[in-house]
């Protein structure tokens, strides 16, 4: 067996122990990677460990740092009696408020990494205080977020009109955008109705006060009045967004700044906040991304797509396309590294093939690697999984996402092929 083919069985053992034992799937990624690059591929050990993402773990600790520090101080708490006041105490529109607030923020600027990291924990802590399923909102909110992902001025927006001029799609950046925000507000609203979502609309928070998990400083419930270590907090938090908005400041940065402030200040207890932290679902997404790394330079990725692209043919890329960036995406970084790999091989695939739509290619790849990153393993489901409630089976959550993750790349597959294979080609 050589190396490329030991990463990749490597990452389906990681995968499979993950749904059914209970060992961190960070831990044990580390330690495959250890054992394959250092002892298989004979790379030193700091090689190795240049796969741990150092940008994406000071994201998920200064994002749930400032949320855990507002939460135990109790603004999470009221914040969540006010969400419900204003869907008028029903469940079911609760989520849906989240998927629209997630989708305009995003689309504004900050993109979807940004607008779930903001949004996320407050739509988690109102799941906690409702009693809404953590995955059913974690399914709206991910979504309304990855909706927005491809903004004209969003992050991956960018990212993804540079691609497409340079393979001779110019002045789509619109088209990308609508596409993508179509697909995920379809499988989003689908998935939450079909999952018991429905049920939700029969059901109300009955106006009693809602209680949080953490100890409120001044004793009050959670729909109590805010108090000044609460409009401080909020302060704070709208601070942060204004600059990732505005100045396009990193948003973990920012947020652990937000933090650190809060505590100089004394709005927030650093200690309880730094106990409650989810540090199991940031090392378990920390730890993969190591894992995955080593599988992208040991060669498996390419081997992987390389057998799923020798299924192709002209009727059927467009499904054999978003299936094989959609299933990479689910644990590789989609505007990192499957975009920027995949989209300018869009004209050979086209020459290879003799013939096929270079745009319904490049959007099937662009639908497929986008619908499944409400994975855990994606920046996205991580950020959820971390800002889950107390009382939350985390590895029930874990599962279940990464089977919505599974699922969405043949939902992309079988979705790309009716549009962009049958009713869009010409």
């Amino acid at each position: 067996m050589n190396v490329a083919t030991a990463s990749l069985f490597a990452l389906g053992i990681a995968i499979t122990l993950s749904c059914t034992s209970k060992i961190n799937i960070g831990v044990l990624a580390v330690s495959m990677a250890w054992i394959i690059g250092v002892y298989l591929a004979g790379m030193p050990l700091s090689e190795v460990l240049i796969g741990f993402p150092t940008q994406l773990f000071l994201t998920l600790t200064g994002v749930t740092l400032l949320f855990t520090l507002a939460d135990v101080n109790g603004t999470l708490g009221r914040i969540a009696a006010r969400a419900v006041k204003s869907c008028r105490g029903n469940l079911g529109l609760i989520p849906v408020m989240f998927f629209g607030l997630a989708l305009v923020f995003g689309s504004i600027g900050p993109g979807s990494i940004a607008s779930v990291a903001i949004l996320g924990p407050m739509a988690m802590a109102v799941a906690g205080q409702t009693g809404i399923s953590p995955f059913l909102m974690t399914i709206m909110v991910a979504n309304g977020a990855q909706a927005s992902s491809l903004s004209p001025i969003a992050p991956t927006g960018i990212i993804v009109t540079g691609l497409m001029t340079k393979i001779g799609l110019p002045d789509t950046e619109w088209y990308c955008y609508v596409i993508v925000m179509l697909a995920h507000t379809i499988v989003g609203f689908a998935g939450y109705l079909v999952l018991g979502g429905w049920r939700l609309f029969r059901r109300s928070a009955g106006g009693k006060p809602l209680q949080v998990a953490a100890e409120i400083p001044n004793g009050q419930p959670a729909g109590g009045r805010f108090e000044p270590h609460h409009l401080i907090t909020l302060t704070v938090i709208a601070a942060v967004i204004l600059l990732v908005i505005g100045l396009d400041v990193n948003v973990g940065m920012a947020a652990l700044a937000g933090a650190v402030l809060l505590v100089l200040i004394g709005a927030g207890d650093e200690s309880k906040a730094i106990r409650g932290m989810p540090w199991g679902p940031i090392l378990m997404v920390s730890g993969v991304t190591v894992l995955v790394t080593l599988i992208e330079k040991t060669g498996g990725m390419d081997l992987f797509s390389a057998l799923l692209a020798s299924l192709a043919s002209t009727r059927t890329v467009s499904a054999v396309t978003a299936a094989i960036t959609g299933t990479i995406s689910i644990y590789s970084s989609t505007s990192g590294v499957v975009l920027p790999a995949f989209l300018p091989t869009v004209p050979g695939i086209v020459l290879r093939l003799g013939g096929g739509d270079t745009l319904a290619i490049a959007s099937s790849m662009i639908v497929g690697s986008h619908l499944v990153d409400v994975s855990p393993l994606s920046t996205t489901g991580a950020l959820c999984i971390a800002a889950a409630p107390a009382n939350t089976d985390l590895r029930q959550l874990f599962r279940s996402m990464l089977a919505w993750g599974f699922s969405m790349a043949a939902v992309a597959a079988i979705g790309c092929f009716i549009v962009f294979g049958i009713l869009l080609s010409r």
